[in-house]
């Protein structure tokens, strides 16, 4: 008997190689693990990345305490570097993610042609239904108008039925939108799993009540068992109230004793009609209808001559209403627009 998604599984680490990445005869594929990886995954996407013509190297790492520089000191970090130097694409499916970390920002530093795709702590069965399973014609064309309209707007206000209310500003003189680019990992530098939309947003700006009722990662590396309540004012978290986990997760970012700790670096969007609350941070920030608040503002998140975090978390808030410029955009998760109702009904939402 095949084990479970044996076949879905090849399937999708074909997509991972030849749609995705579109691996090359004798490019270089980094694929790093930890011991908290699946290995059915990893496997998978090197022999899909050989059948291309690929040179697949599999790193496997100890995992680290932390994320980030958090896990710099249990990390090779000379070693590693010096592969991905030279690699053409890198794919984490390490569960402890290498983002931020020195390793990472050496390697995009020095390696400017580097095409990373981040999977981080990705099993079989996120796998194939977040990107195995995806409709990505469909889907694309409803990332490109929802975040067409959001970042359109001058101001945001997002609600939760947790009781969530927050508001900020939009930046149109930064970056713009990213992260809807659907994982295609075609072009140098980072990319990430389809369905998540993010956008430039005045950090300063943002006032009110987020809520975490989803999961928050780290410290937790699973569904949240209450609510966390954070006040917000001007971008910095002012007060972290709930219960036992609001208590530890106060005590995790105060840890560092750095400013950095308390700051907001971005918000996100999930929109991945495969993705379920599951504890694993990267499928539950595409949890359909969700939004998601990075904290700990690092380099890629920052203005000019900021001031880099020593790690970095992700929260997530579920069944978002928006309101743009004042106009209900999206009411508990689910889009008010016609034209993106009829996408996401063909994308079975």
């Amino acid at each position: 008997m095949p084990a479970h998604y044996e076949y879905e599984l090849g399937k999708t680490a074909e997509i991972i190689a030849r749609q995705l990445f579109d691996l090359k005869p004798d490019e270089t594929l980094v694929i790093t693990a930890d011991t908290e990886s699946d290995e059915r995954v990893v496997d998978a996407v090197a022999r899909a990345a050989f059948a291309c013509g690929a040179k697949p190297l599999v790193v496997w790492n100890v995992a680290p305490l932390g994320v980030s520089k958090a896990a710099d000191p249990m990390l090779p970090v000379e070693s590693l570097t010096a592969l991905l130097k030279t690699a053409d694409a890198w794919v984490e499916f390490n569960n402890k993610w290498l983002l931020y970390s020195t390793v990472y920002d050496r390697a995009m530093a020095e390696n400017k042609n580097l095409r990373h795709l981040v999977l981080v702590g990705s099993d079989a069965d996120m796998l194939v239904r977040c990107v195995g399973r995806i409709d990505y014609e469909v889907l694309g064309a409803f990332e490109t108008r929802l975040a067409d309209m959001i970042f359109a707007a001058d101001h945001v206000r997002l609600t939760t039925p947790a009781g969530g209310d927050v508001e900020f500003n939009n930046s149109h003189e930064s970056w713009g939108v990213g992260y809807g680019d659907l994982g295609l990992s075609t072009t140098p530098g980072d990319h990430y799993m389809a369905g998540q939309i993010s956008w430039s947003i005045d950090l300063n700006s943002v006032n009110g009540t987020i809520v975490f009722d989803g999961s928050l990662d780290p410290p937790f590396a699973r569904v949240l068992n209450q609510p966390i309540t954070l006040s917000v004012k001007g971008g910095e978290i002012v007060k972290i109230e709930g219960g036992a986990e609001a208590q530890e997760f106060d005590a995790w970012t105060r840890s560092f004793n750095h400013p950095q700790m308390r700051r907001l670096a971005h918000v996100c969007a999930g929109f991945n009609p495969g993705a379920k609350l599951c504890g694993n941070i990267l499928e539950d920030e595409r949890v359909w209808g969700s939004t998601e608040w990075g904290i700990g503002q690092v380099p890629s998140d920052l203005f000019p001559g900021g001031i880099s975090a020593p790690s970095h978390c992700d929260g997530i808030c579920l069944n978002t209403s928006v309101w743009l410029d004042g106009v209900q955009f999206m009411d508990r998760g689910q889009v008010l627009d016609p034209v993106l109702q009829d996408l996401a009904h063909r994308l079975g939402k």
